[in-house]
């Protein structure tokens, strides 16, 4: 298999000191009038172009995918979660193993969110997502109306119930920076606390001060165990912004948390699609310009346009292979059901123009065959293909930020992906 981009390859032992903050940095290059922009995070296992999309390998591992594979996609960095990991197998079991990157051979970038999400929406009783739709009331006793709580917020953290076995746990500030410096990745996210659209703007307000203050407590914590744990190579902690669709509050986040000594941000909470570039280009416009900015959870084409054009540098997302479990095809005409029964004699590729292995040796009769026969092959062909597709995508975005044709490629790729059928 081919791609625009191929992952860099770790520095060279000695090159600097383990712990040097210098390892990590952030170069802006090509610069868009929106605010889109291309560059380079460097990191203590590599270079990351920008911008660039992290695949999710939730509990360390791309489901159904080889690391080697992810990395031959043009994959630069994965990115893992440490509430999972933190329940299983633990979080000291990883950092005895080296690391995250060391437990699950990927010699690459790596990111952990800060466990906050999951906390959140499994504790709110929602499972795989939490819905952005915008309620006709807003009322933060419905978050959770007719779903088992599982966490309670209080000012100094979360006390949470495992999904995996009911036993009850504690997220704080301090043990979120905790776990996630033990399972080293290269860049983590500060806790924050996650709302949604339901939640009133009173909430909204009393939350945002919360996750400020959590946010000054992992910097402090974040310190202290860097000097504690001077073995291991430096992690770039960075912030996590929130403040739901409200300008004002999105924007006091941003100048909050930029002033703090983060290493780059993290855009995330709740947001309307259709408010999704107004409200990056809201933070980007009070975020400093030489620290890289991180868009939470999004992979549809349209999302990825709009966020690098208001100034997003890097996004994360389940979705191409959740998606590709249950047998959703992406390609450059749009998302398609594989087990639609036209498909049942159908010899051509998932995509007859994508480059990708699955397409270059498998037909959609093929697959589809081994959908519906529940081979375990299927989800590793389908993830393979999807994943491509977005990684795909994003490296000819970049490119065109660099040659200058960013709206013919966004016209021309949208126009076709979204046409009517």
């Amino acid at each position: 298999m081919t791609s625009q981009m191929q992952n860099q390859e770790p520095p060279a032992a000695g090159s600097a000191p383990v712990n040097d903050r210098s390892a990590f940095g952030f170069d802006v290059g090509t610069r868009m009038e929106t605010g889109g922009r291309t560059g380079v995070i460097h990191t203590p296992h590599g270079d990351i172009r920008t911008p660039a999309f992290i695949p999710v390998g939730t509990k360390a591992t791309v489901k159904a995918v080889k690391p080697d594979d992810v990395r031959d996609l043009g994959a630069q960095a994965v990115l893992a979660n440490a509430y999972h990991l933190y329940l299983q197998p633990g979080p000291d079991l990883v950092d005895e193993a080296g690391g995250l990157a060391e437990f699950m051979a990927w010699h690459g970038p790596t990111f952990t969110d800060s466990g906050g999400f999951q906390v959140m929406s499994l504790g709110s009783g929602f499972k795989k997502v939490i819905s952005m739709e915008t309620p006709d009331e807003q009322n933060d006793d419905a978050v959770a109306a007719g779903k088992e709580r599982r966490a309670n917020v209080d000012d100094d953290g979360v006390t949470f119930k495992s999904h995996l076995d009911g036993s009850f746990h504690r997220f704080t500030p301090e043990v979120s920076m905790q776990v996630q410096h033990q399972l080293g990745a290269d860049i983590i996210f500060a806790f924050d606390e996650l709302t949604t659209l339901v939640n009133t703007r009173g909430y909204q307000e009393e939350s945002l001060e919360r996750t400020r203050l959590w946010a000054e407590r992992c910097v402090a914590e974040h310190q202290r165990l860097t000097e504690e744990r001077a073995h291991r190579p430096y992690q770039a902690l960075f912030g996590v912004l929130q403040g739901a669709q409200y300008e004002d509050l999105r924007r006091k986040a941003a100048r909050d948390l930029g002033a703090m000594d983060f290493d780059g941000f993290g855009i995330g909470g709740a947001l309307e699609k259709e408010n999704l570039g107004t409200i990056v280009r809201w933070v980007c416009e009070e975020l400093p310009e030489n620290k890289p900015r991180h868009l939470l959870g999004i992979s549809e084409p349209d999302d990825l346009f709009t966020a690098i054009e208001a100034g997003a540098d890097t996004f994360d997302c389940v979705s191409p292979s959740r998606v590709a479990r249950n047998a959703a095809i992406y390609t450059r005409d749009g998302r398609y059901n594989l087990t639609g029964a036209k498909y049942r004699r159908d010899f051509s590729p998932l995509d007859p123009e994508c480059d990708c292995y699955t397409c270059q040796n498998y037909s959609r009769a093929y697959l589809r065959h081994l959908y519906k026969a529940k081979e375990m092959l299927f989800s590793t062909l389908c993830t393979i293909h999807n994943e491509y597709f977005v990684l795909d995508l994003v490296d000819r975005i970049r490119a065109s930020i660099e040659d200058g044709t960013f709206s013919e490629v966004k016209a021309e790729v949208l126009g076709r992906y979204y046409a009517k059928k």
